[in-house]
């Protein structure tokens, strides 16, 4: 089956495509998501799936790098942590409203893609990122669109 792409969004701050470089294995749980639409596209998840990982929060925001799914949708144990922000007193071991994924490194862009940039681009004028008021963490991206952005890497910006 062939993969499908998603975009995920990190203030660099917080985590950074370079902490996700830096991290044992090249490795990180997606932890955190508190909205059900992002979590249930975390759901639809497969390993080997493409990720485009974007920087939020950051002048400018950009697509910064490429992960892969390495593990589908499981329990985030940030929900049952009194002492975690993410903890959520309203679910339960027993059932769960939470879910993360592990995504993997794959490799940092050789530029950053600009939101001002991407919003350009006639070829992505229907992409989720850049809808107005599009505020999800965690996306799909289109074959068409992932592709798109590829492409624009190899161009000067």
């Amino acid at each position: 089956m062939a993969p499908r792409y998603w975009l995920v969004k990190s203030e660099p701050i917080t985590f950074s495509i370079d902490d996700l470089r830096k991290a044992p294995s090249q490795t990180t749980c997606w932890d955190g998501v508190r909205n059900y639409q992002a979590r249930n596209y975390m759901r639809e998840m497969a390993i080997g799936d493409l990720v485009l990982f974007y920087h939020s929060n950051a002048d400018p925001p950009a697509v910064v790098g490429i992960a892969e799914v390495v593990k589908t949708a499981y329990p985030d144990p940030t929900q049952f942590d009194k002492k975690n922000k993410y903890y959520d007193p309203a679910s339960r071991p027993s059932n769960p409203r939470w879910e993360m994924v592990d995504i993997k490194f794959v490799r940092k862009l050789s530029r950053p893609l600009s939101l001002p940039e991407l919003r350009k681009e006639r070829a992505l004028k229907n992409m989720f990122l850049l809808r107005k008021g599009s505020r999800l963490s965690v996306q799909p991206v289109s074959q068409a669109e992932w592709e798109h952005i590829l492409s624009l890497e190899q161009s000067a910006g």
